[in-house]
């Protein structure tokens, strides 16, 4: 949850950083600028305490011989299910972020209209598990 929190923290000083700045910068701002900024301060901190709680509760994954299961959403709760045979491709990456927690994306590529699935969060040992395992599933040599 810790890499969540900071990712949107990092996310929401981009945008009050420049705010501050300007405030303390120019003496004659206006005051609705100083409004704004604590308002993007509160909700930012909001969501940097609610979001990584609320993501562990809803996000979940699972895998089984015969089919890929995602779920996913905030509002809207979205559940895919990719049978293994219709998987196409397995990709891993890790961005600068992820690299610096040690964690892995998995996307699932298959011919529906629908898109990839994703999964992000995971550990590098657990995604190089499933990446091996759904390679495998389907029909590829697991390397």
């Amino acid at each position: 949850m810790t890499y969540w929190a900071v990712r949107a923290g990092a996310g929401w000083l981009v945008v009050l950083v420049p705010l501050v700045v300007i405030i303390v910068v120019a003496p004659d701002h206006p005051t609705w600028l100083v409004v704004a900024t604590v308002v993007e301060a509160v909700v930012g901190a909001l969501h940097v305490l609610v979001m990584p709680r609320w993501r562990f509760r809803v996000h979940r994954w699972e895998v089984t011989d015969q089919a890929l299961y995602t779920q996913s959403g905030w509002f809207t709760v979205e559940r895919r299910v990719a049978p293994i045979s219709r998987i196409q491709t397995v990709d891993t990456e890790r961005g600068p972020l992820e690299q610096l927690f040690g964690l892995t994306k998995v996307t699932i590529t298959t011919a529906s209209a629908a898109g990839p699935l994703k999964i992000h969060g995971l550990d590098a040992v657990t995604a190089a598990r499933l990446a091996d395992e759904l390679t495998t599933g389907t029909g590829g040599d697991g390397t």
